[in-house]
């Protein structure tokens, strides 16, 4: 909400006075995690990081995780809420 009201002045105004800023909200923040679920499980398997690699090594299990969230979560945030 804080982007669109800067960012986005026309819009927020719009969606207020008609009443549809929390569903529009509600929508994107929906869309934008099953796409940030449905990215770190791909890039999760592209990356060889499974339970197996959580059972014997969850420090770098850990740190491959983080790694994938912080982009995936990038990716996200570019696509959906800045663009």
């Amino acid at each position: 909400m804080a982007y669109i009201r800067q960012h986005k002045p026309i819009l927020y105004t719009n969606l207020l006075t008609g009443g549809k800023l929390s569903s529009y909200l509600a929508d994107i923040d929906r869309r934008a995690s099953e796409m940030h679920l449905r990215a770190v499980t791909i890039l999760a398997e592209k990356e060889g990081v499974t339970e197996q690699l959580k059972a014997e090594n969850q420090m770098l299990w850990v740190q491959k995780m983080n790694a994938i969230d912080s982009a995936v979560t990038e990716l996200v945030n570019a696509e959906m809420i800045y663009n």
